[in-house]
């Protein structure tokens, strides 16, 4: 099963939430024209290192279950990318999309 839900940021910005229920896990993800933050399952190494000719915008949370949570919850880590944009690990998410947009 598969959920959307569009959230709208303190800025006025409007992003959208994705949420996947897979066997045994939920995927949870909210994206902006730019860039991204997902649940645990997001591999921000391989972003930084296989992937860095990319460049991608990206956050990672761990222990969420809601996309609500994964709004408010703390940046565990983040891409060589989104530091250079000024998103920190410890940053809450909805902060960090907000400078994604």
């Amino acid at each position: 099963m598969m959920r959307m839900v569009p959230f709208v940021l303190d800025n006025g910005a409007t992003v959208l939430g994705v949420e996947v229920k897979l066997p045994k896990t939920t995927l949870l993800s909210i994206s902006t024209d730019k860039g991204y933050i997902m649940c645990g399952a997001l591999d921000v190494t391989l972003l930084n290192e296989r992937l860095s000719d990319r460049a991608i915008i990206a956050g990672r949370a761990v222990g969420v279950r809601t996309l609500e949570e994964l709004m408010n919850a703390p940046l565990e880590s983040v891409t060589l990318t989104a530091e250079a944009m000024g998103i920190v690990a410890g940053m809450k998410g909805s902060d960090a999309l907000q400078l994604m947009v």
